[in-house]
């Protein structure tokens, strides 16, 4: 789980704190078109946090650069988009090969079946 510090008051970020110690968490400073933000993650997770901050940066940029759009907000809200439309593509990629691969199984298990059954039936 992911908090931005930013976005939570003092004291509910220290009860956090608290609650995270307990959980081997770090706060994390990552930037993101040219903006700072301390986020709250599990210690195993440093790596896939920064790696995804610098993915939305790179993202962000993309977006600012081909476009007119100006503000931060309509930036961000347009690479959210982007970045979800890329993960239901590769989401319903994967949906589609684990279909196939389990329709070949079933086939090939069938096959099995067959030569096994044909080897009991001549073995008798």
């Amino acid at each position: 789980m992911v908090e931005l510090d930013n976005l939570l008051s003092a004291e509910e970020l220290q009860a956090l704190s608290a609650g995270f110690a307990k959980s081997n968490v770090q706060t994390v400073t990552v930037s993101i078109f040219d903006k700072e933000y301390k986020v709250s993650c599990k210690t195993d997770e440093v790596a896939a946090l920064r790696q995804s901050a610098q993915y939305v940066d790179k993202k962000m940029r993309e977006i600012k650069s081909s476009s007119t759009i100006l503000g931060l907000d309509r930036v961000a809200v347009m690479t959210a988009l982007n970045i979800a439309n890329e993960f239901l593509s590769a989401s319903q990629k994967t949906e589609n090969v684990i279909t196939s691969q389990a329709a070949e199984i079933t086939h090939l298990t069938d096959k099995l079946d067959q030569a096994l059954n044909r080897l009991k039936s001549i073995n008798r």
